[in-house]
């Protein structure tokens, strides 16, 4: 069960104060609670198959044909419903990465390669990204920024690997459900390319952006017609609740909060960078809302004891204990978090 571990288990941590489930600080915008109310007085019905409105609202947001949109019970389900839809044999991740990429492909029979990222070149993708990739290939997922390093690969290397991709028939599937908190999303995004790349699709979530992780809802965005048929004729009728439509269609009406929450972001993210380095840690360049770090061994286990929920990415390939990830939180949460850092290195200090 170790590849399926994940933030947020806050059930299991019930007392601390979590840092491992990367979401907005500003906490689920009051407008999505409200339309969630709403929509209980029609849970006895079933839900609206298709989710127009909400298609139509999400191509709208995202300024492409609203033909080019599918939702899914969080963007988890969307990376199952292609692999299943696609079908392929043979298909490459990076190692770090999201570890559902690789459930995904194996559930259908796929095997998988590494792209190995280094440490010593602060695990960005590098040029040798695209010779790595041969015609046995049926699929590549990339997650931009990474999960859980937080590194940018550049648009101009994207275009290069979606080129070689194209050239090759493989499908390339670019994660940018944490784009949201990139300073200058509009820099690294994709989405004016799907109409001239048919071998393109791009995965999104509400999760990150609005902190709706309970309420499952993600989409993807392709110009391949074909595989969107194929996707849907994968994936169970209703897979978007009643709740979950009207939670998205509130959702994209909070462009003044998605703006507060980024702002924040940026200013927590320097603090905990800045604070995470005076205290001795090796610190990688994140431009997510979250801190990629290497810290001591059962330094987990050490934040627990003191009451604060970090993520161990020991479990991640290509990663081993001691790699460690945070959420950027509101101001007094990020300095509790360094305040219990401080005297855990202190404290070990001392013993050794």
């Amino acid at each position: 069960m170790g590849k399926h571990l994940h933030g947020g288990n806050i059930y299991q941590y019930e007392n601390c104060l979590d840092f491992s489930a990367n979401c907005n600080p500003l906490g689920t915008p009051e407008g999505v609670i409200q339309a969630v109310a709403e929509s209980l007085r029609h849970i006895s019905e079933y839900p609206r198959v298709g989710y127009g409105p909400l298609r139509q609202a999400i191509g709208t947001y995202e300024g492409v044909p609203t033909r080019y949109v599918i939702c899914g019970n969080g963007a988890a389900e969307l990376i199952f419903s292609v692999c299943r839809a696609k079908k392929p044999k043979r298909a490459m991740v990076l190692a770090p990465t999201f570890a559902e990429y690789e459930q995904a492909l194996r559930s259908v029979g796929c095997e998988v390669e590494y792209y190995e990222l280094k440490e010593a070149l602060d695990f960005y993708v590098q040029p040798d990204f695209v010779q790595s990739l041969h015609r046995e290939l049926d699929m590549v997922f990339l997650c931009n920024p990474n999960n859980p390093t937080g590194v940018l690969t550049e648009r101009e290397e994207l275009l290069k690997i979606l080129n070689r991709c194209r050239e090759l028939e493989i499908l390339l599937v670019v994660d940018e459900c944490f784009l949201d908190f990139v300073r200058e999303p509009g820099d690294y995004t994709l989405k004016m390319y799907l109409e001239e790349y048919e071998n393109l699709f791009l995965l999104k979530a509400f999760t990150k952006r609005y902190a709706m992780a309970g309420i499952r809802l993600g989409y993807g965005l392709t110009g391949n017609q074909a595989l969107l048929e194929g996707m849907e004729e994968v994936t169970q009728p209703w897979n978007i609740s009643t709740i979950a439509q009207e939670a998205g269609l509130a959702a994209l009406r909070e462009e003044a909060y998605v703006e507060r929450g980024r702002t924040l972001v940026f200013q927590e993210a320097e603090y905990l960078q800045r604070s995470l380095k005076d205290l001795g840690l090796r610190v990688y360049p994140s431009q997510a809302n979250y801190v990629f770090f290497r810290g001591p061994e059962h330094f987990f286990e050490d934040c627990v004891k003191e009451g604060i929920l970090i993520r161990n990415c020991g479990n991640y390939p290509g990663l081993s204990e001691g790699y460690y990830r945070i959420a950027v939180k509101l101001p007094k949460e990020n300095q509790k978090l360094v305040q219990v850092f401080e005297k855990i290195l202190k404290e070990r200090k001392k013993e050794e």
